[in-house]
C-alpha cells in the first residue's frame, strides 16, 4: 500500500533578534529574499529604541537575499545608522538567532504535521509572543581565554603529533 503524500506548500519564517532584551521579531513570507529581507529590516527599524539608535548591527550569515557589499550598501542606503556584519562562511553557529530556529525547529516545526500554511504561520506567531513574554538574553560561557587554551592545546597537539595535522606535509 502507498501513501500518498500532498504537500501542501512552503513558508519562509524570517526573523530578527536582539541579543541584549531576547526579543525576536519574526514574519512569515512566501518564499526568501531581498524583499522580505529588507521587510523585516523596516519592522524592526521603524520602532524604538532601533529608530533612533546611533547604530544598530545586522548579524548576518551569507544568505542570497543579504550577501556582499551590495546587501550593506542598500541596508545603508535604506537606514544610515544600520551596519551590516556578515559572519564567516560555515560559521551561520555564531548568529545567536540560529539558537533561536533551533528552539524553533525542536518545539514549533516538529512534528511538522500541520494541514496549512496558516496553521504554521499561526503556530510560529504564538511561539513568539509567548518566546517574547517569557525569554532571557543567551548567556554565553565560551570566554576569550577559554579560546586562547583550546588553540593553545590544538597547539601542543599539533607539535606532539604532526602526522595528525592537516598541516602536516604528503608523503
Amino acid at each position: 500500500m502507498n501513501h500518498t503524500y500532498g504537500r501542501g506548500g512552503a513558508l519562509a519564517y524570517l526573523a530578527a533578534y536582539d541579543v541584549h532584551h531576547a526579543k525576536t521579531f519574526g514574519r512569515c513570507e512566501p518564499r526568501t529574499g531581498i524583499a522580505p529581507f529588507m521587510a523585516l529590516v523596516d519592522q524592526v527599524m521603524t520602532q524604538e529604541p532601533y529608530a533612533s539608535a546611533k547604530r544598530v548591527f545586522w548579524i548576518v550569515d551569507n544568505g542570497s537575499s543579504h550577501r556582499g557589499k551590495k546587501a550593506a550598501d542598500r541596508l545603508t542606503a535604506a537606514y544610515p545608522d544600520a551596519v551590516l556584519v556578515h559572519t564567516p562562511v560555515h560559521a551561520s553557529w555564531l548568529n545567536q538567532v540560529e539558537i533561536y530556529f533551533s528552539v524553533v525547529q525542536r518545539k514549533v516545526v516538529t512534528p511538522n504535521d500541520f494541514t496549512d500554511l496558516n496553521e504554521i504561520a499561526d503556530r510560529l506567531r504564538a511561539f513568539e509572543d509567548r518566546y517574547n513574554a517569557t525569554a532571557q538574553p543567551f548567556q554565553w560561557k565560551f570566554t576569550t581565554s577559554d579560546l586562547d587554551d583550546l588553540l593553545a592545546r590544538l597547539d601542543r597537539h599539533t607539535a606532539d603529533h604532526p602526522e595528525e595535522s592537516s598541516a602536516a606535509p604528503a608523503t
